[in-house]
């Protein structure tokens, strides 16, 4: 079972557009663009491992849903995308979360199962 990132962007065709660009890895990815979708995600899918929040949104919302996040799964961990990288730095950031976070897990449980 592939793990699931959920990303959290500004608008919702950028997070599709980042999901397809990396479709070559191993994650089932959600997307998420508002407070409520956010809820929704965390609340419906237990298998979520990490959050990654792009840099688009105000940084109010930004604090607001790492509030959100981090009340509702405290088992999550949280990683947001600098702002000086401009929206093509996404891409690659997500990647390098993934590749570091996510996929030695991945291969330490398949390798214990």
């Amino acid at each position: 079972m592939q793990p699931v990132v959920l990303l959290i962007g500004r608008l919702p065709h950028v997070i599709g557009d980042v999901a397809r660009q990396l479709q070559h890895l191993p994650i089932e990815w959600l997307g998420a663009h508002d407070h409520p979708e956010v809820v929704r995600q965390l609340e419906t899918e237990p298998r979520i491992r990490c959050v990654i929040m792009g840099a688009g949104l105000d940084d109010q919302i930004r604090g607001d849903l790492i509030g959100i996040i981090a009340s509702l799964r405290p088992d999550v961990c949280i990683h947001l995308k600098d702002r000086a990288s401009g929206p093509e730095g996404l891409v690659p950031f997500v990647e390098r979360v993934v590749a570091q976070e996510i996929l030695p897990r991945q291969s330490h449980l398949v390798a214990a199962g």
